[in-house]
């Protein structure tokens, strides 16, 4: 017969094996996994990771980094979530790439994590929602939303009593002037045209700017578009090499004084100020503005940008789910966008005064970012780009003429945007 004592003894050491059990699970660290490219600055968010764990000690963030542009990014998502590998919990994607995730499968719906989702997401940017946002339901949360500008060199057109382009035959002359003027081997208009993203968006920009579409590509807007670029190489206005100039060369070499104009997205002011690894020769002198025209019509800027995504086979969701929160909370877009110059995705940013004071450009550009045009929203869009992107290259390159370059890309594009 059990003794009460015992008996009440091993209750009551059952109970404390149960608590104690209780309070290790509560106290299991969860590291997540948290994958983004080279480019994207990791050491401007690991201060914010940081003070993220330091809220959440249970919860640790390690960062993996690969990949020099969207292209080689996309390619290792894309080879790690076919296999359904859970070993990445979150992860930074194009602002093109949603549709393709969320038809796979692979990026984690997020609408039941956020509170009130509607109401929360009145606070940011309809571009940057609607970029996340797939047959109704959220995939993504917007990092950054973005756009590209038009970078002068302030001090050479000041100099030469030049005013910014509103055309593009205007930054030609303009350019053109400059150059002959300063002499040596100054750019007039860096560009690129290496086959990646950067040049798809390049292409759209000059193919709406004329009034075009990219379901008529092979047209007089496509042909003025993709000409353009051809003839400013062959001018010698733009580099002999453009056709292998990628986004961050496009930085580099106008932060290092080589061009009067260039083509670039936001992160490229904060780099031109001088906070960035690569020294610069531009930091007082450098102009924004939105991106020329043809003719009378309207200014066209690429919606860019990248989103936060949790892994659909991560077996930490929730966790990730309250990270992706916290990277879009008001402080860490605000210390974002003075730190690294990325476009917040909240409203009320861009009539913050420490942002304006970092950026005082952004302001002025709200109306374009606001107007930011996307690119075809389709699953197949890993096709569309490669169509445009090769084609625009080989006809920089003088490997295929303007109207084959064209006619190639129509007849593929046909295919794809039924």
């Amino acid at each position: 017969m059990n003794h009460p004592f015992t008996a009440r003894r091993v209750v009551s050491l059952l109970a404390l094996t149960g608590a104690l059990a209780a309070a290790a699970d509560a106290q299991k660290t969860t590291t997540l996994s948290v994958f983004m490219g080279s480019q994207q600055r990791p050491e401007i968010f690991q201060p914010i990771f940081d003070r993220f764990t330091k809220a959440n000690p249970n919860v640790r963030i390690r960062i993996e980094t690969g990949g020099a542009t969207s292209e080689l990014q996309n390619q290792y998502l894309t080879t790690v979530l076919a296999a359904k590998d859970p070993s990445l919990d979150v992860f930074l994607i194009d602002v093109i790439r949603t549709a393709t995730f969320a038809a796979a499968g692979w990026a984690e719906p997020l609408d039941s994590y956020l509170p009130s989702k509607d109401t929360y997401l009145k606070a940011f940017l309809p571009g940057a929602v609607n970029a996340g946002t797939v047959n109704g339901k959220l995939y993504g949360l917007s990092a950054f939303t973005d756009a590209q500008f038009l970078y002068y060199r302030k001090d050479l057109l000041d100099k030469y009593k030049a005013r910014v382009p509103r055309t593009w035959e205007e930054l030609v002359q303009t350019a053109t002037r400059i150059q002959k003027a300063e002499g040596g081997n100054i750019q007039g208009w860096n560009f690129q045209a290496a086959p990646i993203e950067g040049t798809v968006c390049n292409f759209l920009e000059l193919l709406w700017a004329g009034g075009g579409d990219v379901k008529d590509v092979d047209s007089a807007q496509g042909k003025q578009a993709l000409g353009f670029f051809v003839d400013a190489v062959k001018s010698k206005v733009s580099p002999a090499a453009s056709s292998e100039i990628r986004t961050d060369d496009s930085r580099k070499q106008f932060q290092a004084g080589d061009a009067v104009f260039s083509n670039n997205w936001s992160y490229a002011w904060a780099h031109f100020q001088g906070n960035s690894p690569d020294p610069t020769k531009v930091k007082g002198n450098v102009g924004v503005a939105p991106l020329p025209v043809f003719g009378k019509n309207n200014t066209a800027t690429c919606l860019g940008g990248w989103q936060w995504a949790v892994n659909a086979y991560s077996r930490n969701k929730a966790a990730s789910a309250k990270l992706l929160q916290f990277m879009v909370s008001n402080d860490v877009q605000r210390e974002l966008a003075v730190k690294g110059a990325y476009l917040p995705v909240r409203r009320s940013l861009y009539n913050d005064n420490q942002v304006l004071a970092a950026n005082p450009h952004f302001k002025a550009l709200f109306p374009v970012v606001s107007n930011a045009r996307p690119r075809p929203v389709t699953p197949a869009y890993p096709r569309v780009s490669e169509i445009i992107r090769n084609n625009v290259s080989a006809a920089v390159a003088g490997s295929k003429s303007v109207d084959a370059a064209l006619k190639d890309m129509q007849r593929d594009l046909d295919q794809v945007l039924k």
